[in-house]
């Protein structure tokens, strides 16, 4: 009786004494980052029969149990990744935004002053001075689109480095969990299928710390280990053996970072599928904002050079000689795969004609074999194209002309870029200030006599708009009669036709001869005539360098929407938006990531006071069982006296 009574009181104090242990191991761990507190699970030892019935034989300790919740803890690494994300988002958003948002550095400030020098000059179109502020000017405006360009390039670097180093963080945090499966699992099989509890907690930190860099899942084998995924469900870890991430160049672009995960058989690169954390964030940024905005800066500066190009060349500089180009533009950029295996070529230029049409967008060219598709890069979506690819039939798409030429193999594929060096390779041609065409290249005049006298009865009037590219320098000029009788301008000279003009119906309207507009007004009489001739005496003249000064405000880019400040305004207005919808997406998982680690920490955290009151609760047990020993001592040594022993 005394010998059982004193063994179910020694299974009592080591019961107790491991449970003060584990008490006091939560305590000492209260503060320890992804510390899951332990609970002691006790449970009664198989009783003894006795003729009388069975009697107890004390406590044991049925199992040390985690106080875990795998849904919050799925659901605390979900918020961590997504937390992660948007802060990382947003802090590079701001700088994008900020940098081309500026009042000062940004692009507004550079068009308004260039603008605000050819208005100088059509005030004064013989003023060297003001021809010089003019070209200041636009050396200065293209010094902002490339610094800005600089810039976003230099976040490009740093977005590549920051991935290399992620993908290093990230491969040493996928080893360290293969090892800790190792351990866990070799822990399980030596203890007889106990759960290793901190092994666990220190397998769940890592992951935990991985998701902050990444979108993660788990699945938990039979054994105890645990399988990590990333992206569209590659796997990171399986079981002992991790598979690396790999940074590697795009296909397309050698000064792009992309990432691989290396198994089996040659890396297989998914960028695109990877999402969360900070490098789900940097691949988001790079694609949905950095080379937005960069092409976007990009198409300012090729609508700014074609249209100004465009117009420059219609005008007479001051020693009357018609205009060349005023900037110099960069091309589209194309590139082909690594991977082809054909002699294709596709080479692209603008389609000055449509370049309202030009986006920001990037495209794929591919071909399948017998023809050739293009997508947009954003989104996957098919561009229609028109024409054939050849030089005198080039493919036609979103402002762009594409010619195929070489023996494509199915399957080449070719990045074009259409604006995305747009703003680095700007620059003015024109050097010399007599140069600059602010002169329109025809004088109109009312028909007059030997003496220099106006002839004309009626109140008639021509008034110059402009010249198209199909117009060429006069030389023996262009004289207009009017027939009152037929209703009819009739003209020779360099060209030679009529046009009717009713002076009750078409009073104000527009007439385009041999490449000249012009606008009719008033009521001519008969004979009354008009002449257009070559302006080459045109030193004071303005009318071109009005119609430069006016492309400030006409809608020249959008498919004619938008002016050259109202699409940057808009670029500006959508990095805003997108800046202000990370920032507060950001706040909005900060809160969830917050309730997510509450919850964690409602089941999982250690409670001092709650383990006080357990120490306590321990101690009085233990203290009562030894109470309970020294009375079956006394029992014993009882017994052994009245045996007389």
């Amino acid at each position: 009786m005394a010998v059982g009574l004193l063994g179910t009181a020694a299974s009592g104090l080591q019961v107790f004494q491991r449970a003060i242990s584990v008490a006091g191991h939560n305590i000492n761990n209260a503060n320890t980052e992804g510390y899951t507190r332990q609970r002691v699970e006790l449970g009664t030892r198989q009783p003894s029969f006795t003729g009388q019935g069975y009697i107890g034989n004390g406590v044991k300790i049925e199992s040390i149990d985690r106080m875990f919740d795998q849904f919050v803890v799925d659901r605390l690494r979900d918020t961590t990744s997504a937390s992660s994300q948007y802060d990382t988002l947003f802090l590079f958003s701001e700088r994008v935004s900020n940098l081309l948002g500026d009042s000062e550095a940004g692009l507004n400030a550079g068009l308004e002053s260039f603008f605000n020098s050819v208005q100088t000059v059509s005030d004064d179109p013989s003023s060297i001075p003001a021809r010089q502020l003019m070209l200041a000017e636009a050396e200065s405006l293209v010094g902002r689109f490339q610094n800005l360009d600089g810039q976003l390039d230099s976040l490009h670097g740093e977005i590549n480095g920051n991935i290399d180093n992620l993908v290093n963080e990230i491969n040493g945090l996928s080893s360290a969990i293969a090892d800790a499966n190792r351990s866990i699992v070799d822990s399980i099989s030596q203890g007889a299928a106990q759960i290793p509890n901190d092994l666990l907690d220190k397998r769940d930190n890592l992951i935990n710390r991985l998701s902050e860099l990444v979108s993660v899942s788990t699945v938990e084998q039979d054994d105890g280990a645990v399988n990590v995924f990333v992206g569209s469900g590659q796997s990171l870890v399986t079981r002992f053996l991790a598979s690396p991430l790999q940074s590697v160049n795009n296909d397309f672009d050698s000064q792009r970072t992309e990432i691989a995960i290396v198994g089996a058989g040659a890396p297989a690169v998914i960028s695109n599928s990877l999402t969360g954390g900070k490098l789900g964030a940097l691949l988001d940024f790079r694609d949905q904002v950095l080379n937005p905005a960069q092409n976007g800066l990009g198409r300012v500066a090729v609508s700014l050079g074609v249209t100004f190009n465009e117009q420059h060349r219609l005008g007479m500089d001051l020693d009357g000689a018609m205009g060349a180009d005023f900037f110099q533009l960069g091309s589209p950029q194309v590139a082909g795969s690594v991977r082809n295996t054909g002699t294709g070529v596709v080479t692209a230029s603008f389609d000055t004609a449509n370049i309202d049409d030009l986006t920001t967008e990037d495209y794929e060219m591919a071909f399948d074999g017998a023809a050739w598709n293009l997508t947009r890069v954003s989104d996957g979506q098919a561009v229609t194209m028109t024409g054939s690819g050849t030089v005198a039939s080039p493919f036609l798409a979103d402002g762009l002309s594409l010619v195929v030429s070489g023996s494509p193999v199915a399957g080449d594929r070719f990045l074009v870029e259409p604006t995305s060096n747009g703003s680095a390779s700007t620059g003015v041609l024109v050097g010399n200030p007599r140069e600059i065409t602010a002169a329109a290249p025809v004088r109109i005049a009312e028909a007059t006599n030997a003496n220099g006298l106006p002839t004309n009865t009626g109140n008639g009037a021509f008034q110059f708009q402009s010249v198209d590219n199909s117009f060429t320098q006069l030389g023996a000029g262009i004289t207009f009669t009017y027939d009152a009788i037929g209703q009819q301008f009739n003209y020779a000279g360099d060209a030679a036709g009529s046009f009717a003009y009713n002076p009750a119906t078409d009073s104000g309207s527009s007439f385009t001869v041999a490449g000249i507009s012009f606008s009719v007004n008033g009521s001519p009489a008969t004979g009354d005539g008009f002449s257009f001739d070559d302006n080459a005496s045109g030193g004071g003249d303005n009318g071109n360098a009005l119609l430069l000064a006016g492309l400030q405000t006409v809608s020249t880019m959008e498919n004619g929407r938008a002016s050259y400040q109202g699409a940057y305004g808009q670029l500006v207005g959508q990095l805003g938006t997108q800046t202000r919808s990370a920032q507060v997406t950001a706040g909005v998982q900060a809160s969830l990531l917050t309730q997510a680690q509450e919850s964690r920490d409602a089941i999982s955290g250690v409670n001092l006071d709650e383990e006080a009151a357990n120490l306590l609760r321990f101690q009085q047990a233990y203290q009562a069982i030894a109470q309970v020993i020294t009375a079956a001592e006394t029992t014993f040594q009882t017994l052994l006296n009245a045996m007389g022993r």
